[in-house]
């Protein structure tokens, strides 16, 4: 092995370095008066009490997965039982990256609340290093996880002067997919728990604290405002932390995979220039995303913040995109083939323009995807204008917006799909995907920033902090729901293009030379996979209710038998919200995570490799379409809501809080809560973890190991006779030998 690899985890080192600097600089800021600490320690507390509930249920999910993955690795060849340790060491790193953001999120809320205080700019400062410190070690953590391990499993399995196509690199990569299996597994409980956890806290929130009781949302007099705060951390913060950790690790891992079908033996590096190089591609980035974070301030409190945010993501991109010219000239030989079914030959050149291909799809996604919830911009606008009409109006408006969202995204990423092909084949469609994903850091930063600033708007207005603190915190606020909505629509992005990485790897692994669309069990699990996002969201939303519901009794209950509370005489039992949530959303997540794992296997083993090839590529399309029009939808109707807070006109009339359009905008922004927080987010990891277990156990459901057991019929004939028979077509039936 070449030692220029040893570099990879030096990447992640050096980030978390950083996020260990930039941590203890958020944790000697000024954290307010003692009632804001009280405030913000009940977040924390409540915060910290998900996570140990979830990590209970998790580690027995874990303890039990990792047997079975030991047994399997002993049955296949170009697997071992090592896969096992893989699996423990994603998982426990994904739990890792969501408690990272967790933890100085909790931090961060209560300190940019006081900055507030002084200033914007202040304000600004504190919560987006709180997100960075989020953005860096998620990133770091996932480089040096990979890194480490690919190292460490090449000297395992792979002797010196082995081919890089031979057995013993497919063995390393195969192991190392136990590392991406055990994030996405982790980050795909994290999100959706973490979703229905805060889903239930805000619909309770706000139907009877905000429409019922008149009061807002975050006022100190509503029960469930604690649980709404914590909420905010432990989805919109460790399970996005989880989720992104877990997107990133399969994107690269995905290239690494094709990347083996590489003959690069003219390259300097034995051959393994095509399977380093999405490493060195995202530590690279890794390193330009905190040279980003310092563009990321204002000047005054007339600046804006989303142009400043902007201006630390474009930093970041560009300076990415030229490193990687010099990076692909360097690592990469001149020439390349791709032995797939046929030759693919390419150049260096042709591997650079499909990064660029993956920066500008994931770009144009994030600009998309901020004029569709953007407040001030027609979308917006245009449910502000319904909500004028009434309730049912506004959601007809958010539902159509949310479809009308779609298409210019699946335009962007089809553009993306047919260009990086045409430059380097398949391998040019994952190295774009691990381009897009290069900046994560930096994407990640941003997308943290806006939960903190949602808490810190929170802990003003439970604190009865004057109206400026409140007006600094809620500027960030709505800056920070547009920047969730691009980070969602980001991920989205990244996982079609990843996805279809890992759906070419699970073709070649289980010798798979077509899968034919006219064979009706592979059609059969075509629909069968364009039907799993829809049934998974329905137990999402489902889950939001059932618990929304329980949440809104016990905030009615406390409402009507605790006196005083209206006078702030009482305090609220704000610990019973927090005890709904947390077991509400451990007990539900299951059944949704259940499916990303099970079904896969089920249809693999019985069916075989064709049919599970139908079902991914149905879960990919829909899931994408799904997870686009619930992520747009639900931001729209959030920001619909908060323009009532500053005044909106509707025919020519001002309307503000408390009004009857502005109750319209709150039962929409309550309807898109599960669509942009527990459903639509958790799509990507769905598609993704669907891929990855399918490219586990693809060894173990190999085309060769299953042959026709029944032939029904023959070719279809014309005849002249005056009654013609028509006979069925040949269909073929596998069965396992």
């Amino acid at each position: 092995m070449n030692v220029i690899v040893y570099l990879v985890p030096v990447f992640g080192i050096i980030a978390l370095l950083y996020t260990a600097v930039t941590s203890a600089w958020v944790s000697k800021q000024d954290a307010g008066d003692a009632n804001m600490q009280e405030l913000a320690g009940f977040i924390a507390k409540g915060a910290m009490a998900f996570l140990k509930a979830e990590w209970r249920i998790l580690g027995v999910f874990v303890a039990l997965a990792a047997c079975l993955l030991a047994y399997a690795g002993t049955t296949v060849a170009d697997s071992s039982p090592i896969i096992a340790i893989a699996f423990v060491i994603g998982a426990v790193c994904s739990a890792t990256a969501g408690y990272i953001g967790m933890r100085i999120a909790t931090k961060a809320n209560v300190r940019t609340t006081q900055a507030a205080r002084t200033s914007l700019k202040k304000a600004l400062q504190v919560s987006f290093t709180g997100g960075s410190v989020m953005g860096l070690g998620v990133a770091g953590l996932a480089i040096l996880g990979l890194g480490g391990l690919f190292i460490v499993f090449y000297k395992i399995f792979v002797p010196a002067g082995a081919l890089v196509t031979g057995h013993e690199m497919k063995q390393t990569i195969e192991v190392l997919a136990g590392f991406s299996l055990g994030a996405e597994s982790i980050a795909l409980f994290a999100r959706v728990g973490g979703g229905i956890y805060t889903k239930a806290a805000d619909v309770g929130a706000d139907l009877v604290g905000k429409v019922e009781a008149g009061i807002p949302e975050d006022d100190v007099r509503n029960p469930a405002t604690i649980a709404d705060n914590v909420g905010d951390n432990v989805g919109d913060v460790a399970g996005m932390g989880a989720d992104l950790f877990g997107s990133y690790v399969a994107t690269i891992l995905a290239t690494m995979v094709l990347g083996q079908e590489i003959d690069a033996t003219k390259d300097n590096f034995g051959g393994l220039s095509p399977i380093m190089l999405p490493m060195f591609i995202a530590g690279i980035g890794l390193l330009f995303s905190m040279v980003g974070t310092f563009f990321v301030k204002i000047k005054d409190e007339n600046s804006s913040v989303q142009k400043a945010l902007n201006l630390g993501n474009w930093s970041s991109i560009i300076l990415t995109a030229i490193a990687c010219y010099f990076l692909v000239i360097w690592m990469l030989p001149a020439e390349m083939v791709m032995n797939r079914v046929g030759s693919v030959s390419f150049t260096s050149l042709d591997v650079y323009y499909a990064i660029i291909t993956g920066l500008v799809v994931g770009t144009l996604m994030s600009m998309i995807t901020e004029y569709y919830t953007a407040m001030g911009k027609r979308p917006v606008l245009s449910i502000i204008k319904r909500s004028g009409t009434g309730h049912a109006t506004n959601i007809l408006g958010g539902l159509s917006m949310g479809m009308e969202s779609t298409v210019l995204p699946i335009l962007v990423l089809a553009a993306g799909i047919i260009t990086s092909y045409y430059f380097a084949g398949l391998y040019g469609v994952s190295i774009a995907a691990a381009g897009m994903m290069a900046t994560t850091a930096m994407q990640l930063s941003i997308d943290a920033f806006g939960p903190i600033s949602d808490n810190a708007g929170g802990i003003a207005e439970m604190s009865r902090l004057p109206e400026e603190v409140r007006h600094r915190t809620d500027n960030l606020d709505a800056v920070g729901n547009t920047t969730a909505a691009t980070g969602k629509g980001f991920a989205i992005a990244s996982a079609a293009l990843t996805s279809l990485a890992l759906f070419a790897a699970f073709v070649g692994i289980a010798g798979i030379s077509h899968i034919d669309i006219y064979n009706p069990e592979v059609l059969a699990g075509l629909f069968i996979g364009g039907m799993i996002p829809f049934i998974f969201s329905s137990l999402c939303i489902a889950a939001v209710g059932r618990a929304a519901m329980d949440m809104v009794n016990e905030v009615r209950r406390q409402f009507r038998e605790i006196p005083g509370i209206m006078e702030y005489k009482a305090k609220p039992e704000y610990e019973k919200c927090v005890a709904i949530s947390t077991k509400a959303s451990i007990r539900e997540m299951i059944a949704p995570g259940a499916i990303a794992l099970i079904v896969p296997i089920i249809v693999g083993f019985l069916f075989g490799p064709e049919v599970l090839g139908g079902l991914l590529a149905g879960v990919t399309v829909s899931g994408v379409l799904m997870g686009i029009f619930q992520s747009n939808a639900g931001g729209a109707w959030d920001n619909a809501k908060k323009s009532f807070e500053k005044g909106v006109s509707i025919n020519g009339e001002m309307f503000y809080k408390k009004s009857e359009p502005h109750k319209a905008s709150v039962t929409g922004d309550t309807v898109g809560d599960p669509f942009k927080d527990t459903s639509g987010p958790s799509m990507n990891i769905l598609i993704k973890l669907m891929s990855i277990v399918s490219l586990i156990i693809a060894p173990h459901i190999n085309v060769s190991m299953y042959k026709p057991l029944i032939k029904i019929g023959q070719a279809n004939t014309i005849t002249t006779q005056p009654v013609a028979k028509v006979v069925p077509a040949k269909t073929v039936v596998y069965s396992k030998i």
